[in-house]
């Protein structure tokens, strides 16, 4: 028996993303953290990439390595532009950034790359589904 299709049309992926993005616009709070905006802003750009996935029936592997899933539109053999490629550097952010103790803290021209970074995966991710 095949397996199941992944659930969800591109666009309820997509929308998905962009709730994330909204999320990772937020003030950052008093006692907040700057790697926790950046978590979902990571989280942003990644279901925007299962988001293409869905749109051409590709399955996914569910990680959070944004150089994985990347890799696997590349293997399909979708073009990813270089500035799309920079949400590899998003994946330590679903990682290890999420726990205490295991990394240095985030700044705020951290966060202001990641934001950047995942609007423009948002981005052409919604390019690619609405044509």
């Amino acid at each position: 028996m095949p397996p199941k299709p992944t659930p969800g049309s591109p666009q309820d992926w997509l929308s998905r993303a962009r709730g994330k993005l909204l999320l990772a616009r937020q003030p950052l709070p008093d006692g907040g953290y700057w790697e926790d905006l950046c978590y979902m802003a990571q989280q942003a750009a990644e279901l925007a990439i299962k988001a293409v996935y869905q749109h051409y029936g590709w399955r996914f592997v569910f990680v959070h390595d944004l150089a994985q899933l990347l890799d696997g539109l590349d293997d399909h053999g979708l073009e990813i532009p270089e500035d799309i490629r920079d949400a590899e550097k998003l994946t330590v952010y679903a990682t290890q950034m999420r726990y205490p103790g295991t990394s240095g803290f985030t700044t705020e021209a951290d966060y202001v790359l990641v934001q950047s970074i995942a609007e423009a995966v948002v981005t052409w991710a919604g390019d690619i589904i609405h044509g």
